[in-house]
């Protein structure tokens, strides 16, 4: 009753809530992706929408012609649509959303559904599944410049001004390599930083090879890179040679296809080569387990999910895991597609529960021939064992027969006797009691020994420099497939779903599938990177874009889909993934086009009106400042201390980490143990990544545990940090070492040498001068510091036994003390690890 008089009513307004008269003006055009399809998606969706297991009264919202054929909209006459008479019935068993499901919608979203339904009730496409076009630039404009200004002028806003040198420099010595410039590179790029100067830095800043590496800490995030298996007892697993696969891949400036196709089916190319089938790791690098209880098929069923999720994360900007259980309620991801996505796996070697193997062996020349060295010293002297082998033969017959002879009573007055006796009584020996006999008969018989232990011991210099040399777990394919069906509710126990074959997702262009053969993971990759497929260019801008503005064109990267966020500046996005596919996917050449964009040169400085116009910094008005990622923080106190060593690749580290962290790691128990040497100096990507584990002082500052992939890491503000920055050892020690650096340079002791050294340290860490009021402030500190030491010297000795690296004897302990906390000052401050 009370939704007819609602609809009566309605029916009265008609003349005023939709009035016959000209066309809406394109500022007033309601515009179903923009405006449209958040709402739905927020409030309706979930029981009206593509997951026909939840779906409510039978009704679709997410398709206009099911919608209209339910009179849920009425195109044109949003008095007589029933979507809008339930979005303002005030009866709680009418009203939608319904009061259990805690959503409401605002005065604004329902005049928005209104006004929408008015115009015709116009649908499209989700924005992220459409073909991106490329809208042309006029000639002489910087792309980026031109689609950020025509925005800005819409909104009645202008650009900033371009930042300041030193401001310059820095933003792009952190965005590019994650480390910060020298004072003297500041100088001399200072002194001109004209147009071309800029450029030339951006050039020679990409050639860094510490640019792969800043390049990789995202890349690693989202593939889910971790040094230990995650589930269980979380051991290790030897995969460390991918993450510098990634590396040196970012460095070559490797098209991002095939970079894509090296590691979906690296070991599946016609010219798959070693740096290939590394690049194939990335297939092995999801969560597993050695938990002798746990349940194959469960675990077969978590990795193949597993490397569905990867795959929708890191190149398809995709929440597939939802499809898991049920069709996607947001999205037109089905299950069948989740599982004929994970069919693609299906063919990788590997076991399901227990130990993962060793891997492909990763050496270099000279490891390879010392290899070599060492096969040919056991071939000799196996051959030199085997020419005696008819002598050794005769000796172990009479040796068996002598024994066997042997009664019980006489065989226990002898060693290993009974143990003996016992193994040649039994006529069905395994292969493991053959092996107990042989080392028996090798311990009794003094025959040829010289030879037998020169072949033991060859063969024992073999497996212990085979064991030494780098080996990474890599993609073998294996001709004899894993059975996949489609899982109801995601059940692993229920098998009576359908059998499923490998296939591209229905909702997304493909090319027609082969006739002679099943599609393999090389036909993924090749897809994921096909010209035609809307997602992959999308995702890796978007996610480009965020590195170096703070946030991206579509704020939520791992999801362009329903739940997600339009782009704010949909052309632009469109533009740069077009240019990536039409530069042959070439990175650094996006790169130098946003980075030479002015939009990117913008100060992060924002003006009161600017700050209320746009908070967030969503239209690009100004660039964003904000802190560094946790394995930079570290980096950039080291660099500035001049303990960072900057070597590239190898095995993961081990820097300073509290005692007994890992005491609750079991199977087995283990303690973490501090490296040493340059080790302990290393940058943070190549700290060791233990998934339940994570170094605590990376958690601290938002590292994910990449126990998922992570898209987007969270930036706190919490107090944990600071007390890292002043208390840990590594900063301990790193301010200290700055302090020698400091002390050394500011010379005699006297109010001048103070003041020559806070000018600088300043220069070590900001590349800058202190003001007035910072070099008096400093001073004062430093004053109170030395005096307090001087009272207590054994304190100074105390602050100055922290870390490994050696303290001078020639320097005053109480002074270099008194230096430590103001280098700890200067390695804390908000601008020290914020990238402006």
């Amino acid at each position: 009753m009370i939704a007819r008089l609602a609809t009566s009513l309605l029916l009265l307004l008609a003349p005023h809530l939709s009035a016959a008269g000209p066309a809406p003006s394109a500022a007033n055009r309601i515009e179903f992706n923009r405006d449209v399809r958040p709402i739905l998606s927020d409030n309706c969706f979930s029981c009206h929408g593509p997951d026909k297991s939840h779906r409510e009264a039978d009704l679709r919202l997410d398709q206009r012609e099911e919608a209209l054929a339910a009179k849920a909209i009425v195109a044109g006459k949003s008095a007589e649509s029933e979507l809008i008479a339930r979005i303002l019935s005030k009866d709680p068993d009418e009203i939608m959303p319904p009061p259990d499901s805690h959503k409401k919608l605002s005065a604004a979203q329902q005049d928005i559904l209104r006004r929408w339904i008015d115009q015709g009730a116009n649908y499209q496409q989700h924005w992220s599944y459409e073909a991106p076009v490329k809208q042309a630039v006029p000639a002489g404009q910087h792309p980026v410049d031109f689609f950020i200004g025509q925005r800005l002028k819409a909104r009645g806003l202008a650009p900033s001004p371009r930042a300041d040198a030193r401001t310059l420099i820095r933003r792009l010595h952190f965005d590019l390599t994650g480390l910060p410039p020298s004072p003297q590179e500041v100088t001399k790029w200072s002194a001109d930083l004209s147009p071309q100067a800029y450029a030339r830095l951006v050039d020679k800043l990409l050639k860094s090879p510490h640019y792969g590496e800043r390049m990789a800490i995202g890349w690693l995030d989202v593939v889910r890179f971790a040094d230990t298996i995650g589930y269980h007892s979380d051991n290790p697993r030897n995969v460390w040679p991918y993450r510098d696969y990634v590396i040196a891949s970012f460095n070559a400036n490797k098209p991002f296809d095939r970079f894509t196709l090296e590691q979906v089916a690296g070991d599946l190319l016609p010219d798959a080569n070693r740096e290939s089938r590394i690049g194939s790791a990335f297939n092995r690098l999801l969560l597993s387990t050695e938990e002798g209880g746990a349940q194959a098929k469960d675990y077969e069923q978590r990795m193949l999910t597993d490397r569905v999720r990867a795959v929708g994360a890191a190149w398809m900007g995709q929440t597939t895991g939802c499809a898991q259980c049920h069709d996607h309620k947001f999205d037109p991801i089905s299950t069948r597609d989740f599982y004929t996505l994970g069919a693609f796996f299906a063919d990788i070697k590997e076991p399901i529960i227990g130990r993962r193997e060793d891997g492909m062996l990763i050496a270099s020349a000279e490891q390879e021939a010392q290899l070599a060295t060492l096969d040919s010293a056991v071939a000799q002297a196996k051959a030199a064992v085997a020419k005696l082998q008819p002598e050794l033969a005769a000796a172990r017959k009479t040796w068996e027969a002598q024994w066997l002879a042997r009664d019980a009573k006489e065989a226990a007055k002898i060693k290993d006797g009974p143990a003996i006796l016992a193994l040649l009584k039994n006529p069905k020996r395994n292969p493991r009691q053959n092996q107990q006999l042989d080392q028996f008969f090798e311990q009794e018989s003094s025959l040829h020994r010289p030879q037998r232990e020169a072949l033991a011991r060859a063969e024992a210099e073999r497996k212990a420099y085979y064991e030494s040399l780098p080996k990474c777990l890599v993609s073998v394919s294996d001709s004899k497939k894993r059975t996949v069906r489609v899982l109801p509710r995601g059940n692993w126990m229920d098998e009576s779903g359908e059998v499923v074959q490998a296939a591209l997702p229905s909702y997304l262009p493909k090319p027609p599938p082969p006739k002679d053969r099943e599609l393999n993971r090389l036909d993924l990759a090749q897809w994921l990177v096909a010209r035609n497929n809307p997602l992959t260019a999308r995702t890796v801008m978007n996610r480009l874009w965020k590195q170096f503005f703070g946030t991206g064109l579509s704020k939520v990267l791992d999801d362009l889909g329903a739940q997600g966020e339009p782009p704010i500046h949909p052309a632009l996005l469109d533009w740069l993934a077009c240019e990536f596919m039409d530069s042959g996917w070439d990175l650094q050449h996006m790169i130098r086009i946003i980075l030479t964009s002015h939009s990117y040169q913008q100060t992060s400085n924002a003006s009161p009106q600017l700050l209320a116009a746009d908070p967030d910094n969503r239209e690009c008005a100004r660039q964003s400042a904000f802190r560094l990622d946790a394995e930079l923080v570290r980096d950039n106190a080291l660099s500035i201390a001049g303990l960072l060593v900057p070597k590239i690749g190898g095995p993961s580290v081990k820097p300073y980490q509290p005692a007994k962290y890992w005491e609750n790691l079991n199977f087995p128990t283990r303690e973490w143990q501090n490296d040493n040497g340059e080790s302990l100096y290393r940058r943070g990507l190549y700290t060791w990544w233990q998934r339940s584990f994570l170094h605590p002082a990376m958690m601290a500052f938002d590292a994910p545990s990449r126990e998922e992939c992570t898209a987007e890491r969270n930036r706190s503000n919490i107090p944990q940090q600071a007390l890292i920055l002043l208390n840990d050892t590594t900063y301990i020690e790193a301010a200290r070492v700055f302090a020698q650096g400091i002390l050394k340079a500011s010379g005699t002791q006297g109010a001048e040498a103070v003041n020559r050294g806070l000018q600088w340290a300043m220069q070590q860490a900001l590349q800058r001068a202190p003001s007035p009021q910072e070099q008096s402030t400093l001073k004062a500190l430093f004053d109170k510091h030395l005096a307090d030491y001087r009272r207590d010297p054994a304190a100074a000795k105390a602050l100055l036994q922290n870390g490994a690296a050696p303290t001078p004897a020639e320097l005053n302990a109480e002074t270099l003390a008194a230096w430590t906390h103001i280098a700890r000052v200067l390695l804390n401050l908000h601008e020290t690890i914020t990238r402006a």
